[in-house]
C-alpha cells in the first residue's frame, strides 16, 4: 500500500475528535474536533478537512462494548460512517476500527488537544500499527 494521509474520527453526536497522520503513516497528530459531525454542516466540514489535508482514507472509531458486542452508540457510529462515505464519494474509503479503551488512554495522556481528538490520535496509532504490520484492519479484532 502506498503512503497516504489518514484521518481518524472519534465519533460523538455532539463532537467528533479528529487526528491525522503524516503522509508516511507513522505519526498521529490530534487536530481540532468537529462539532455536531452528523449534521449537514458537520459532514461538509469533514469533507472540507479531507480535501484541505489531502486525506486518502478515513477511519471511524467503532465503540464496541468490552465484550465486543454492539450497543446503541456502535449502531450510531456505523450509521455516521455510512453517511460520511456517501458524502465523500468513492475516492476516499471510510472504514471502521475498534476503538475500545481509546478514551481511557486519552484521559491518561493529557495534553493541549481536546480529549476527543487525543482519543482519535490513539485510535489512529492503533490503526497505523496494524496497517503497518501488513494486514490492513478489520472491525472488532
Amino acid at each position: 500500500m502506498s503512503p497516504v494521509r489518514v484521518l481518524a474520527l472519534d465519533y460523538g453526536s455532539a463532537r467528533c475528535g479528529c487526528a491525522i497522520s503524516d503522509p508516511t503513516g507513522t505519526v498521529a497528530t490530534p487536530i481540532d474536533p468537529v462539532e455536531r459531525p452528523a449534521t449537514r454542516r458537520g459532514l461538509q466540514r469533514l469533507r472540507a478537512l479531507v480535501r484541505e489535508r489531502e486525506v486518502g482514507r478515513v477511519v471511524v472509531g467503532l465503540p464496541l462494548s468490552l465484550s465486543g458486542e454492539d450497543s446503541e452508540q456502535t449502531r450510531e457510529a456505523r450509521a455516521f460512517a455510512e453517511r460520511l462515505a456517501k458524502t465523500l464519494g468513492t475516492g476516499v474509503p471510510v472504514e471502521l476500527y475498534d476503538e475500545r479503551l481509546t478514551t481511557r488512554l486519552a484521559q491518561r495522556t493529557g495534553g493541549r488537544a481536546s480529549e476527543d481528538s487525543r482519543a482519535a490520535a490513539h485510535l489512529l496509532e492503533g490503526w497505523l500499527a496494524r496497517a503497518g504490520g501488513g494486514g490492513g484492519s478489520e472491525e472488532g479484532s
